[in-house]
């Protein structure tokens, strides 16, 4: 039957509307009470509907009773238990048996015994169980709810993690909070404990005599999971960061680094997320001994304190939909405080803003950037300040049945202790693509560009190459290619395959490239990447003169699981004039070196990388690179090798060397990893006469064991730096991780 009583307005909110605590975390055999449809809407907000198999009333006594699969209803809040009582003189109401309760949430709670007073808004409950839409679930043996909605339970846990197995057996959870008393306040949504403790895997772990946390979604201030850390400059150091929910677009985090053997450091990062974008900004600072003399292997002298710190920062805006702002800051006191303190091993730290304007045909961009070096011997005084940058480019689409592009540029690039130049330049680019009835692509690429350099203070560059004409140097560039592609494709199996025949023609007059300052095309090597590039060299400055033809082969097979491809090629000089690129390149001679690449694919299990450069007069190996990983997502393993045998001594750009770096980690069980990483360096002094190893120098290795599940990250991890660099010295360090996943569902 269905009945309504008026006078029953639900106070029953302390199972419906807050959660309900319960010693025992596992799952309770009452089921959730019914979808509302299942019962009638309540004609008033304070009013309840209900159902049950029988209804008895006392009249004597003045009590009435429902049993029977009981089932109340009110503003989306529903319960069901085997018996509710109201007894009418005492004003008591007491729900009992198999109580299940489901607010507008989502959330379910259960428990044994609900006893309120006749106001219906306080009242206590035995043997609670809450479990959290979220996925959380907060258990505790007694419960007491106030009239403005606070609950206050006693003996309780709480935890977001799974209390069953992959089998749906009953474990326990991999980590929970117990407490003496909790406090949940409705209103801010957030859990208060006294008398806490971490239990993780059964185990009590860490005290938290008075802690909160907020819940559901959202995020609010507070301590955030701690990290300890052992090495042998610093000691142990311990952090904990605490976290300030400054607005939902804005928060602040603080991590106070105490250190056994230095003094502490702090830690900031403000991050903020505005209509139109977004930044972070970061920093370090602490008061610590540094060292000037960062001669290798020198271990650091003196006691004089000084502050060091760093600073990063980085934003990036949308103005409208074409304009945008971005920008990056990175600073340091000094060039040893970020491989000391572990923040980042970077030898050179990158500052730019950059504003620009994209649209369909178009591209403006403005920039200026600057370089801190923390390389040993670098003079900070040499390194460039480019400001400003300024690049245009403009599409035509259709003209001559092609495409053109016209490029304006102009940079300034200065130092306070060596050369400064300036470059401007316009360029024009028109490519056109045709297909002939044999299947043959052919794009013709015709190009021009006119130049104009002003250097000063040229003597300051060591190497003479780089230098350029002190004074106006005024420069012509102009180059037609034709470049013929030829695809046969074919069933091979049960897949198919390409073979690629290639040939480009690439013709270009004398250029007076050693009459300009060379800033951005030291680096030249030829590759895989830039075998066909109608410039191989790889910035402005310098543009490959002469006519050439070059040929090559793309082969590319697709099998089911299974993808290969490589390219092979090289190229031939035409004119017999001295080319000005370096000997050891592979582009000084007339003929180059034969450089190219092989991908394979394995399903996801394997994939292997190869790139190599062959010798032109024997087929020695100039350049051999590998890279290859082997395994699944969570057992795997990585290698990599380099070896550069270029035989160029007179730049230090293209300097030889080689190394071997090794990543992998093993699961096993569920949950259970062990991984690792090591780089050695390979390079000894017959490959490069500046190289401090012997042939086999580590440089550094990591170990670690992780336990890893759905709420729980914890490990431990020893790294081990071989390199001392000034006060950053060699010798190993131990950190222990722990994450707890979903506080707070």
């Amino acid at each position: 039957m269905v009945r309504s009583i008026g006078s029953l307005a639900l106070g029953l909110t302390l199972a419906f509307g807050g959660p309900a605590f319960a010693q025992d975390l596992q799952d309770r055999a009452a089921p959730p009470p019914a979808p509302e449809q299942a019962l009638p809407t309540p004609p008033t907000s304070d009013q309840i509907d209900f159902s049950s198999d029988l209804l008895e009333y006392d009249s004597n006594a003045d009590i009435v009773t429902a049993s029977g699969e009981v089932r109340l209803l009110r503003d989306g809040n529903r319960l069901r238990a085997d018996r509710v009582t109201w007894n009418r003189k005492s004003g008591q109401v007491v729900a009992d048996g198999n109580i299940a309760v489901t607010n507008p949430q989502g959330d379910i709670a259960y428990g044994d015994r609900i006893e309120l007073t006749d106001t219906l808004k306080d009242g206590v409950v035995d043997n609670m169980l809450v479990v959290l839409d979220e996925g959380g679930r907060i258990a505790a043996k007694r419960g007491t709810r106030s009239e403005n909605g606070v609950v206050t339970v006693e003996s309780a846990a709480y935890t977001p993690c799974s209390v069953t197995n992959s089998a749906g057996c009953p474990k326990e959870p991999s980590w929970k909070i117990t407490a003496i008393r909790v406090r949940y306040d409705p209103e801010r949504k957030r859990i208060r404990y006294t008398g806490a403790g971490l239990t993780i895997f059964g185990l009590p772990t860490i005290p938290l005599p008075s802690f909160s946390h907020s819940i559901g979604e959202g995020s609010d201030s507070g301590l955030l999971a701690p990290s300890i850390r052992l090495d042998r400059v610093n000691g142990v150091e311990v952090a904990v960061p605490y976290y300030f929910n400054l607005a939902p677009n804005r928060d602040l985090t603080i991590t106070p680094h105490v250190y056994t053997a230095v003094l502490p450091m702090v830690q900031g990062e403000y991050r903020a997320l505005t209509t139109n974008g977004a930044y972070r900004v970061q920093g370090y600072a602490t008061v610590s001994r540094r060292s000037d003399d960062l001669v290798l292997g020198i271990v650091p002298t003196g006691s004089e304190q000084s502050f060091r710190g760093y600073l990063d920062a980085v934003g990036r805006f949308q103005l409208d939909p074409n304009w945008a702002v971005s920008g990056s800051l990175r600073y340091t006191t000094d060039q040893t405080f970020l491989r000391r303190y572990d923040i980042s091993r970077d030898d050179r730290l990158r500052n730019n803003v950059t504003v620009e304007r994209i649209d369909r045909d178009s591209m403006l961009t403005i920039s200026g950037w600057a370089v801190q070096t923390l390389r040993v011997g670098d003079d900070q005084g040499m390194q460039p300040v480019a400001l400003p940058e300024l690049d245009y480019r403009r599409r035509f689409n259709g003209l001559l049945g092609g495409v053109a592009q016209v490029q304006l540029n102009t940079l300034a690039i200065g130092r306070s202790e060596g050369q400064d130049t300036q470059r401007a330049f316009a360029a024009a680019r028109w490519d056109l693509t045709r297909y002939t009835p044999l299947g043959q692509e052919v794009t013709f690429t015709a190009y021009a560009r006119g130049d104009v350099y002003n250097a000063h203070d040229t003597i300051d560059t060591a190497v003479l190459s780089y230098r350029g004409d002190e004074g106006l140097t005024p420069r012509g560039i102009a180059a037609a290619a034709i470049d013929i592609r030829w695809p046969f494709v074919g069933p091979l199996g049960s897949g198919t395959q390409r073979i690629s025949p290639r040939v480009q023609l690439v013709a270009s007059p004398k250029i007076a490239n050693l009459a300009v300052p060379n800033e951005d095309a030291r680096a030249v090597d030829l590759e895989d990447s830039n075998l066909f590039a109608l410039n191989r060299f790889a910035g402005y400055d310098r543009f490959e003169d002469s006519s050439r033809i070059t040929y090559g082969l793309d082969y590319a097979l697709d099998l089911p699981g299974v993808t290969v491809a490589a390219t092979v090629g090289q190229s031939y000089r035409a004119s017999e004039r001295a080319s000005i690129l370096p000997s050891g390149t592979g582009l000084d001679d007339r003929w180059s070196d034969i450089v190219g690449r092989t991908d394979i694919r394995f399903r996801e299990l394997v994939s292997f990388t190869h790139r190599y450069r062959l010798d032109k007069d024997g087929l020695k190996i100039r350049r051999n690179e590998l890279d290859a990983t082997v395994g699944s997502r969570r057992t795997y393993l990585q290698v990599g090798y380099l070896r550069l045998n270029r035989d160029i001594d007179e730049l230090e750009d293209l300097q030889d060397r080689e190394e071997i770096r090794f990543a992998g980690r093993v699961a096993y069980g569920p949950f259970w990893s062990a991984f690792g990483s090591a780089t050695v360096d390979l390079t000894d002094k017959s490959e490069d006469s500046l190289s401090l190893s012997d042939g086999y120098d580590p440089i550094r290795h990591r170990l670690g064991v992780q336990y890893e599940d759905d709420c729980l990250r914890l490990g431990l991890t020893w790294k081990r730096d071989y390199q001392r660099i000034g006060d950053a010295r060699s010798g190993s360090s131990y950190l222990v991780t722990l994450a707890l996943k979903n506080l707070g569902r």
